[in-house]
Formats: structure tokens, sequence, C-alpha cells
């Protein structure tokens, strides 16, 4: 089947998994953060105060994932949706009248919960769920819902802020959830999709059914964070400290931001292309290779200090991103199925979500002790390759126990 024949055919589910993602925008970093100027010079928040209640909302958010995730194991998808839609817009309508510090805090945690978390995981359980031979290809439209809104929703908050300011834009958002995305998506995935007898057959058959109790005693499962990690943290170190290694470097800051650009690009091009190659070899397949650009543009990155590095840089996050993006949603019914898939992926969001979280402080921490910035990006790409010959070990060893009953 031809990738746009593919489309056609499962255009409903498809986009209702797109949309998922696209608005769960409004719960991520760059969304959020376009407030953060209003809301340090309203609520009296240094950029240290607001960061570290910002780490403690998302920090709480992962704390919670793990347990509400697993809904989407015990209901249909529509109704996860008809509960967690109307959460985030109701998060938006606090951020909108919100008046204290507390309250702020409550706030960001709900954004941080049902629109990064619980959005992106119902998206992706879902397609890992309907999709066997094609989860690939789905995970990587699917995932395109994140690009979309990096590069429409920072322009139309701008313009919309100006125009009625930063709180009205808010209820608005609140009002798109409700009165858009809400329906819309409602009536897209209103009907699961069943298997048909035109899917092709899928080159990779999933593993058995694993309980997470049951993950949770596989070593390689722990193993699997280990590189599962690495993107969330080293993304989120650089962009957070995008100011300090330009001002380090002597770059220009217009110029540096030139290069996002470049990585959505390259993120959307290669989450694309990684669907297609999982399809064709398996998610377990390709874990050995996903880090290995990303450590290549921490080198790069960490040892030179012209300017061309920051768009060397930003190209191979891009290909490691797109590839992990996909990656991520495919990787995990390969390896334990699809019964408990809600409950196990649930887990491994929220560790996603700490390393995220974690990362600006730590890093922070060590500028503030003397250690060198660069020094640190240069041991992140060392890290990586060396996870990729662990990564390499994991999947030889799934790929082994995958012809004989796994002893737990």
């Amino acid at each position: 089947m031809t990738f746009l024949a593919f489309l056609r055919d499962n255009a409903r589910w498809l986009a209702g998994g797109f949309l998922l993602t696209l608005f769960s925008s409004f719960g991520q970093t760059f969304f959020i953060s376009l407030s953060a100027g209003n809301i340090r010079e309203e609520y009296g928040l240094s950029h240290g105060g607001f960061g570290t209640l910002y780490m403690a909302a998302t920090l709480g958010s992962a704390l919670t994932l793990p347990r509400l995730g697993q809904i989407v194991d015990r209901y249909s998808v529509k109704h996860v949706a008809l509960f967690i839609i109307p959460m985030l817009a109701l998060a938006a309508v606090s951020m909108a009248f919100s008046t204290n510090v507390l309250l702020l805090a409550f706030t960001i945690y709900l954004l941080r919960l049902f629109g990064q978390g619980m959005l992106t995981h119902t998206s992706f359980t879902a397609m890992g769920r309907w999709f066997s031979a094609q989860r690939g290809r789905a995970v990587s439209v699917v995932t395109l819902g994140h690009n979309t809104g990096e590069a429409i929703f920072p322009l139309i908050f701008v313009a919309v802020a100006v125009a009625v300011g930063w709180r009205n834009t808010w209820l608005m958002a609140a009002a798109a959830l409700v009165l858009v995305a809400l329906p819309v998506i409602v009536s897209l995935i209103a009907v699961e999709r069943a298997p048909r007898a035109s899917d092709p057959v899928a080159r990779v058959s999933d593993a058995r059914d694993w309980t997470r109790a049951e993950a949770l005693r596989d070593p390689v499962f722990y193993l699997l964070f280990l590189g599962v990690m690495a993107p969330s943290f080293i993304g989120t170190v650089i962009f957070f400290h995008q100011v300090y290694l330009v001002e380090l470097r002597g770059w220009s800051l217009e110029v540096f931001a030139g290069t996002f650009t470049l990585m959505a690009v390259m993120t959307a091009t290669f989450a694309l292309i990684s669907g297609q190659l999982i399809d064709r070899f398996s998610a377990v397949a390709l874990l050995p290779a996903f880090l290995i650009p990303l450590g290549a543009a921490c080198l790069i990155l960490g040892f030179f200090d012209g300017q061309w590095s920051a768009f060397a840089f930003m190209a191979l996050l891009g290909v490691s991103w797109g590839f992990a993006s996909t990656l991520f949603g495919a990787l995990w019914p390969e390896i334990y199925g699809t019964r408990h898939l809600g409950s196990i992926r649930a887990l491994a969001v929220a560790i996603m979500v700490f390393a995220s979280a974690m990362g600006p402080g730590l890093t922070g921490l060590l500028i503030d002790l003397g250690v060198s910035y660069p020094g640190q990006i240069i041991a992140m790409g060392i890290y990586c390759f060396a996870i990729s010959l662990v990564m390499l070990q994991v999947s030889r060893r799934v790929r082994a126990r995958a012809t004989q009953p796994l002893a737990v």
C-alpha cells in the first residue's frame, strides 16, 4: 500500500490523532512560555522563581500521569477525549483568571498534565493499538501535529495577545478547545479503527500482552530509558540555556533563533522517513541508531565556536528527534503488546517529562559550580554514543526473547 493510499483509507483516525497532538500545544513549554514575561511581571516572580515553579508543576504532572494514563486502557479513545479536552480548556480558563502564585502553579500543573501529557499520550496509544503493520506510518503522521503547533500557534498567540491581551488570549484558547477541537476530534474517533482484510501483514508481530507490573520487573524496561530520556533531556537543556550559549560563543541571538526553523523541517521530514523504516524493519531494529545523529550534534556544538555549528546541531537534532518521536510511539507495543499499552506508555511518558524538567536545573547547577557548559554538551554527545551500544544489546535481547516464552 502506498503512503497516499494509507492516508486516504485511514484519514479520519489519522486526523483525529493529529488534532490531539496539535492541540496538546496549549500545554507545551513553547506555548506557555509565550506568557512568561507577563506572568513574571504580574506575579512578581524572578526568572529563577518562575523556573522553579514551572519545574515543580511539571514534575507533579509527571508523577500523576502513570496513574491517570491508565484510563486509555479502560475506556474508548472517544470517552477519554471527552474528559481530557475539557480539562485542558478548564486549565486555560484558569490561566486567564488566576490571581495568586498557588493557583498559577496548579494551573500550570493542569496544562502540563492534560496538554503535554494526556493529549499526546492518548493519540500515540490509539495509533499503537489501531495499527500494526502500518504503525510507524500512523505515528509519524500524528507526530506532525506537534510540529504544526510549534509553527503556527506562537504567531497566532502573539498577534491575538497584542489585540486583546495575554489573559484573553488564554480564554480564546479555551474556546478553541471546546468549540473546535472537542467536537471535531470526537466525531473523527467516534468509531474505533478495526483491522481490515486489506491491511498488510505486519513484518514484526507484537509481543504478548505484558502487564505494567511485569514490565517493571523486566531489566530491558529500565535499559530502554537510558536512551528514551536522552533526546528530551538534551533538547530541553540546549533550548533553556540558549541565551547563555549565544553569549558564551558571541553569536547573534536572531541568527540562532533562525536555526529552529531548520530543526522543525528536519524533525518533520525524518519523522515521516522513520515511520516508513519502522514499518519495514521494526522499531526495535532502529533502537541502536536513533541517538547517533544527536551524539554527533553535541560534539559539533561543544567543540566548535563558529555559528555554523548551531545550524549543524539543529539539523542533526532534528534527525534524532524525528526518529525518536515516531520510534517511541511504535516501540512499546512491539515489546510489551497492546492490551496494557496505556498504563505502560503513561509511565514512559512520565519519565521523559521528568527528564525534560530536571535537565535545565541540573545543568544550571553545574554552570553555577563553574563546570564548562561546552564541556557538558560534549559529555552529552559521548553519552549518546555509549548508550547506542547499550541499545544495540537491548535490540538483540528483545529479538532473541521474541522467539521463546519469557520468564518473569
